[in-house]
Formats: C-alpha cells, sequence, structure tokens
C-alpha cells in the first residue's frame, strides 16, 4: 500500500471530512433516500435514483479516506529540518522563473496538493525538480509543456 505524506493541517482537514461524511451527509442521504421511497414508483422516481447515487459517492468518498488516512505519514513543517537540508517535503520555498514575480510553495504530499492555495505535490513537476535542492540553485522543471528553469530564493 503506498504511503500518502500529509501535513498535519492537511491530516486534519481530511479527518474532518471524514467525520462530517459519517456523521451527516450519510444521515441526510439516507433521509432523501427515505422519502424517494415514499414517493411512489422507484423505477421512475428521479429523486431515488439522484438519492442511490448521492449515497454511492458518499460511501466511495468514506473508503477512500479510511484508506489515506490509514496509510499517511505526517511530515512536518519546518521542525525538523537543519539549516542547509534543501528542500524537503514541508518545505516552503521561494522560487523565482525567469522575469516573473517569485512565487512561495509549500512541499505537500499528492493528496493535500493545491497549487491556488500554494500548496503543490513532491511528484509534481516542480516538486520533483527542487526536491533536496537548495537557496541559490537554478533547476531545470520537465512539464508536458516543455522545459523552464527556476531560481531557489528561500526555504522555509
Amino acid at each position: 500500500m503506498p504511503t500518502n505524506f500529509l501535513t498535519k493541517e492537511g491530516y486534519q482537514k481530511l479527518q474532518d471530512e471524514l467525520d462530517y461524511l459519517r456523521t451527516v451527509k450519510r444521515q441526510e442521504v439516507a433521509n432523501r433516500l427515505h422519502e424517494a421511497m415514499e414517493g411512489g414508483e422507484l423505477i421512475e422516481n428521479a429523486e431515488y435514483e439522484a438519492a442511490k447515487n448521492e449515497q454511492a459517492f458518499v460511501e466511495g468518498r468514506i473508503q477512500e479516506l479510511d484508506v489515506l488516512l490509514a496509510t499517511a505519514n505526517i511530515i512536518e513543517e519546518n521542525g525538523s529540518k537543519k539549516k542547509g537540508d534543501g528542500v524537503q517535503m514541508g518545505s516552503k520555498v521561494t522560487i523565482k522563473e525567469g522575469n516573473f514575480e517569485a512565487e512561495v510553495y509549500t512541499i505537500v504530499g499528492a493528496a493535500e496538493a493545491n497549487p491556488r492555495e500554494g500548496k503543490i505535490s513532491h511528484e509534481s513537476p516542480i516538486g520533483k525538480a527542487i526536491l533536496g535542492r537548495k537557496i541559490g540553485d537554478s533547476v531545470k522543471v520537465e512539464t508536458p509543456g516543455g522545459t523552464y528553469s527556476v531560481k531557489i530564493l528561500k526555504i522555509n
């Protein structure tokens, strides 16, 4: 079973989602199913079909989160790193590409990645390229759209 890397915050967020799905959402879907079954012909009942689909989605997501959390490896954010260790899981890294503005990213596991929030996966092209690198390093990032270089300005 593959290991999933999560920050403490990411782990808690997924745990909260799992708790919500098990306690609140399951009951909501069960209520919708019950109401739809009272609505008559199940074969022609669109609400019943929609509720069954939602139930399948909720149960699938619960199973997915169970596995994800059971195999999670919590990464330390800035805690156990020594100065000069380079970019690691949990590092907050400032990079700059050419004449563009500097960007700040936190290196996280794939399950927690959200580039809009500045969280990139260690499996992403940028994540792979900068892991283990140090401040001042220029790194080539290989993407399906081509190759470009970034410079590491800061590691927290």
